[in-house]
Order: C-alpha cells, then structure tokens, then sequence
C-alpha cells in the first residue's frame, strides 16, 4: 500500500493538462532515412490534429540528419523538431529516451505517437518510464473526447474479440504505439513546407559502448513490404510441408511466413509470424495454409488485398475471411498450384512477367 508521503509525491501529481497542446511523430531513421512505419503514424496523428485544433509535429534524432526532417512535412506534418548531434550518431535506447523526454518537458505535447518497430518498441516505455507518465502499444485506432480532450487509445485485449479504449485522465503527455501496416502512408507531397526547430539537449554519455552491430534478417525480404505471402498453419503437419510452400512463395515471388502454432511449434522463426502477437502485413496475395483463421490471426491480414484460404476443415473459421477458398490436402492442393503456374509461365510468360521481382514493395 502506498502511503501518503509517496502519494503526495510532486513527480505523481496529476498536471495542467491545458499546459499541454500538439501532436507528435518520432521518427525512427535507420541508414539516414526515415522508416514507413512512421510515416504511417502521421495518418492518425492529423486526424485527431484535426479533431483536437492542433498541429503535427515530427520530431527527429540524430546525427547528420538534417535532411530528413523534410520528409516529415512531405507527409502531413507541421512542423519538425530536430536534434542532429554526432553523439546521437549510434544508437542507445536510454539516451534517445532522455533526450525525447528532456523534449517533451520543454514544449510540453499532449500526445506522442510512436511506430511499433524493433527500436521503438524498445525506446517507448523508457521515455514514458522517464515522463512518469502510462503508454498504450499496439494501437489500432485513435478518437478523442471532446470534454476531456482525452486521446481514446484503442487497442483489441488479449483474444481480439473486442477493442478496449484507454485514456490518460491525469497525465501528460500521453503515449501511443501502433504496429507497422496498420495506418495507411500519407501521400507524398514535396510542395509542403514547414518549420523545423532546431532544439538542443543535454545527450548523456552511455553507460556502455558499442561493440559490434549486426542487422537482422539482412538480405530477407521483410514481411511488411512482402507483395505475396504463402502463410503455414498448425495443419501442414510438421516442418517437412515449409519446404513445399517455399516453392509455391518462389513461384510467385513471395515469402513464407507462418501462423503463431506453427512459430510455437519451431517450424518457423519468431520473425515470421503474422497476427496480434505477431506481424501485421498487406500483401497483394495471401495464402493461408492450414490455417484455421483465429480473430488473432485474421487481425494480422486485415489489410491483405486477397485472401486464398486452403484447409480439410469446411467449416474453418478462415473460409468466412477469405476471397478464395480450397477445401481439401494441402499436400496435393500445391503441387497441382505450383505445376499450373509454371505451365502458364510457359504459355503465357507475359502474364506472370515480373512475379519474380513482386517481393518487396519500395
């Protein structure tokens, strides 16, 4: 139980929330560019802008970055805050946190919003750790109360059965997280311009030093940008039936990811799987392998422009979402797909010219 003297403490107590106005994007920069993920944030963020009477604010950090801060007005934003230090030149989770933090304190924004990827998702809770203040991850909407001028983040709870709306009554600034693909990217407009502030902060010595830097899944196509998804289930049966979707993603220039049965089951890494604790994605084509189409796995394929669904099971959950739908053994359903695509390459090579290069979308 706390006790009073802790209850009272001054960095506890509830703030003047109409000391607090504006919006903000971080944008997470990776080889001196800005990351779509956060573009896509902008969407949201000029929607309650407009809801609340508000600007968009960007804020980028790091080093020799400059040039970047345009892009943020190219998307929708107002205005940019840029903190281009060579100190901020690699990259350590608790001093970009203090430095947005040591930001949020001197011009005081009533919302940030910050894109679910690998760095964010590590930095958000430690800038709200700093603010003392609470963090909603994995957004998939955003209204506001008119009254209270309170953000609704929303957000489906364990099960994605229902959508729970939380808010931040006593505190500020609140802090939101959306994953990657669930908000559309603005359109691009190089006319728009905006301000850009030049801020600077106190950047703390890191604790530690970099030794040694790797990127992950180098020379793999991301899921997220993926054009064509072949996707296992728990009903392929066992490891052995990857191999045969991978030649089913080779022919048509896909990749192979994975339900979270057949991640659990160790047929796939973590990094393939798709839905509500996995990756949210909007391929042009997905093809769902014995999978059974959960509403946590569905919640990942929302923006899939074709589903083609394949399972014994007639009643499958899957076949309800789907556009396209086999009912029957795999193991016989994609040989027959795989040789018939092949014969019309043969016959019709102009058709499924550039399925191949269909991959990743730029």
């Amino acid at each position: 139980m706390m006790s009073e003297k802790e209850s009272s403490c001054p960095e506890w107590e509830d703030v003047e929330k109409k000391d607090y106005r504006g919006i903000w994007v971080l944008g997470d920069i990776h080889g001196g560019r800005i990351s779509e993920a956060s573009l896509q944030m902008l969407t949201p963020a000029k929607e309650l802008a407009t809801k609340l009477d508000v600007d968009v604010t960007g804020v980028i950090l790091g080093s020799k970055i400059s040039k970047v801060a345009r892009e943020m007005f190219y998307h929708g934003a107002d205005r940019s805050i840029l903190v281009d230090e060579p100190s901020l030149g690699t990259y350590f989770p608790e001093i970009y946190a203090s430095v947005m933090a040591q930001l949020a304190k001197r011009f005081k924004p009533e919302l940030i919003l910050i894109a679910g990827t690998m760095r964010c998702r590590e930095m958000a809770p430690c800038i709200a750790n700093i603010l003392r203040v609470g963090i909603t991850a994995d957004c998939t909407g955003f209204d506001v109360d008119s009254e209270s001028r309170d953000v609704l983040q929303i957000r489906p709870p364990f099960g994605a059965i229902m959508l729970a709306s939380i808010r931040t009554p006593f505190r500020r600034p609140q802090i939101a997280t959306a994953r990657p693909n669930v908000f559309p990217l603005p359109k691009r407009d190089e006319g728009k311009m905006g301000k850009i502030i030049r801020a600077e902060v106190d950047v703390p010595k890191p604790r530690g030093r970099l030794v040694n830097s790797q990127s992950l899944g180098l020379g793999r196509v991301l899921l997220e940008k993926a054009d064509c998804i072949v996707s296992a289930g728990k009903g392929i049966g066992g490891p052995e039936g990857i191999g045969l979707l991978e030649e089913l993603a080779s022919q048509l220039g896909g990749v192979v990811a994975g339900s979270r049965k057949a991640v659990d089951a160790g047929w796939l890494p973590a990094d393939r799987q798709i839905g509500q604790t996995g990756k949210t994605v909007k391929p042009i084509l997905y093809i769902a392998v014995g999978i059974s189409g959960s509403a946590q796995h569905v919640f990942g394929i929302r923006e899939a422009k074709s589903v083609m669904a394949i399972n014994t099971d007639s009643e499958a959950p899957i076949f309800k979402y789907a556009d396209y739908g086999v009912v029957g053994d795999y193991r016989d359903i994609v040989p027959a797909l795989i040789e018939e695509i092949k014969r019309t390459k043969l016959s019709r090579p102009n058709q499924l010219a550039g399925m191949e290069g269909m991959t990743q979308r730029k």
